[in-house]
Formats: C-alpha cells, structure tokens, sequence
C-alpha cells in the first residue's frame, strides 16, 4: 500500500510498478489519470487468484447483512465490491474501529483473518483463501531449526498458517518486522514470511544473523514465483514501448477508490 501511495504522489506521468498485479492496480485506482505499467503482466498473486470476483459476489450475496473488509492483497473487482480495505498493519486497529454489533466478513486470506479475529476479539467470517508462499513453510524444518538454533527468535508474517504462527516470538507486518527486528537485542531470527524480505534485513542490521526457513519440499525456494516474473530485461522493454500497461474500467476503479479512501480516513 505504502508503495501505491508513493506512486500516486510522485510528479511523473508513467509509473513502471515492479510488483504483483494487484499492487499495479492499486496505484492506477489512486491516481487513474498517470499510465501505470507492469513489466509482466502475468505477475499475479496466488492470494488475489483464490478470490475469484464471480465467486467472491456470490459470497456476499449469501451474506448480505455483512460489512466487508478486504485485505487490499486482492483484485480490484474485489476491492470494488468491499466497503474497507486494510493491510496487515492496520487490520486489528480498523476492524475495532467497527461497531460492536457489525456482522464482518474478511477476505481474502483466511490465515490473516483468523489472525485479526484473535486480536481483535471480533467474530469474523472468512474468504477462505490463502498465500502460497505463507502455505509452504515447513513446520518440520522450523522446529530442526530452533534446536539448532536455540537463542534464535521467530519473527512470522500473519499471512501464515496457525501451526507456525504457535512458533512466533513475534508476529506483524513487513514494516514492524523489520522495525522488531532492529528493537530486539537478539542477534539472530528465524523468518517466516517472503524471504525477500531477508534482504532488506540484511541491509538494516547488517551485524545480526537471519534464518530463511525451508518449504515443505525441505528446499529454500518459497519466494513468490510472481514478483521473479519481473526481471530487468522486462522493465527495460518497458521504458522503450511504455507497455504493458494497467487498465481498469472507470466504473471499477470509482468503486473500489471508496473503500482505499475509508481505509485511509479511519486511519488517522
């Protein structure tokens, strides 16, 4: 979210976005009049792909009497059908923002959910969609590696899976695993979440250690295969033809902008 704001805050025209599509799509719901382009346009997200706009209608219409908050990991056909739009790190506080007696539905990610449900005391009905990334994680090779590994604290993205979620010494979004990271005086974690993420750790504790935690195939290859689909030869192709771009119909992106915009009045 925070990069989709930089983008529709930035004075230029075209915005070459190097994410996932529903990032993409986010900025061209914030600022429609720039061109927004994504260097390959098949970079999805296994979590938006589990929530079919169809599919996820007829949910809400089984469900009518529900208010609607969608983690913004989603479609913008989706989005356009919700009344909130959150993020991980301010899901708990927005969902207590709601009264009481608010009947809600969470979509997409049913981990994330169960998550805020747990934080918030809130009874919440669940889209049961899911991360691949956040799904693959071993809790075999966690537990090998916390005997191993004994001083080590977990740090997990809500996105996981309750069973590894029981491991975490701590749990938050990217910003705040990166901000506990820095504030603990451990020296070494093991992480549960993307493991590009591993990276930008690296770069602001250089001196501490940081533990990628294997994939139920017992390999270190659960990286999200649809941000590796933009590469530098993609973005270059993009800069000269200023394509693919993101197109979205004017009537979604009115819809789905209320919800973004909500999200950011109860915010502040």
């Amino acid at each position: 979210m925070e990069l989709s704001r930089k983008a529709a805050n930035t004075d230029a025209d075209v915005i070459i976005f190097c994410g996932v599509h529903f990032m993409a799509e986010t900025a061209k719901i914030l600022c429609p009049e720039k061109t927004v382009l994504l260097p390959d346009i098949e970079a999805g997200c296994s979590l938006a792909n589990d929530c079919p706009a169809d599919e996820f209608r007829k949910f809400r219409e089984d469900n009518p009497e529900h208010f609607v908050v969608s983690y913004i990991n989603c479609t913008a056909e989706v989005k356009a059908q919700s009344d909130l739009i959150c993020t991980s790190s301010n899901a708990v506080a927005l969902v207590n923002k709601l009264p009481k007696d608010k009947k809600i539905i969470f979509a997409p990610d049913q981990n994330l959910g169960r998550w805020v449900q747990k934080n918030s005391g809130r009874k919440l009905k669940l889209w049961p969609g899911s991360c691949i990334v956040h799904e693959t994680f071993s809790e075999e090779a966690l537990l090998k590696l916390k005997i191993e590994n004994p001083q080590a604290k977990v740090v997990a993205h809500p996105e996981c899976s309750q069973n590894l979620l029981n491991y975490a010494d701590f749990i938050g979004s990217t910003s705040k695993l990166l901000d506990f990271i820095s504030n603990d005086n451990s020296t070494t974690f093991m992480v549960l979440t993307e493991p590009g993420i591993i990276h930008q750790m690296k770069r602001k504790e250089p001196k501490k250690n940081f533990i990628e935690v294997p994939d139920l195939q017992g390999c270190k290859c659960n990286e999200c295969p649809y941000m590796k689909l933009n590469t530098l030869e993609k973005i270059l192709d993009c800069l000269k033809n200023n394509n693919p771009s993101i197109e979205l119909p004017p009537e979604i992106i009115k819809k789905a902008y209320k919800p973004i915009k909500k999200m950011l009045d109860m915010s502040f």
